[in-house]
């Protein structure tokens, strides 16, 4: 099954494809700045998503156990990954992240195990509890330049972590 969403949507509400399982792919127009909390939570048949520059927030659990969900290209306008957003995306290997990204929550990439590296860019100052906790194929994370705190659990269960460089604005691990 493939969604189209016309041009006159502005936002992706609550729950609003929620378990849509036989979903695989999805069109969000320019138009859109918001996906809600659950929007797409258990549409494990996705495959990859782009998510236009307008959209400034992703919601909580917004793509949670899209399980075979395996790249995610986020906008540059894109400021806001929500709590769990993307936790339990067993198949998620890769994710661009926009150059103006600020927050991502808490377990937001919990338990996407084949996740391999992620670059984050300078524009993020806060990194949720949890974050990439049990990425088990995670061999590399960049961490921006001005965080402070690595919050508790962050990089948890990351059996193949080789590379993180922690900034010297680091003042608190964990």
């Amino acid at each position: 099954t493939k969604v189209s969403i016309p041009d006159s949507v502005t936002s992706i509400g609550y729950g609003a494809f929620e378990y849509c399982s036989s979903l695989k792919s999805v069109t969000i127009p320019k138009s859109v700045t918001s996906i809600g909390n659950d929007a797409f939570y258990g549409c494990s048949g996705l495959t990859s998503l782009t998510i236009p520059d307008k959209v400034t927030t992703i919601g909580n659990s917004a793509f949670e156990k899209c399980t075979n969900l395996a790249s995610v290209k986020l906008g540059n306008g894109h400021t806001t990954i929500g709590e769990f957003a993307f936790n339990s995306c067993d198949n998620l290997v890769s994710v661009e992240f926009g150059n103006n990204l600020v927050s991502i929550g808490e377990s937001a990439f919990r338990y996407c195990r084949k996740l391999t590296s992620a670059i984050l860019p300078n524009s993020v100052t806060s990194i949720g509890k949890s974050a990439f906790n049990t990425c088990t194929s995670l061999q590399r994370i960049v961490l921006p330049a001005g965080i402070t705190t690595i919050e508790d659990y962050t990089l948890e269960h990351c059996l193949n972590l080789t590379s993180v460089a922690i900034p010297s604005s680091v003042t608190k691990v964990g």
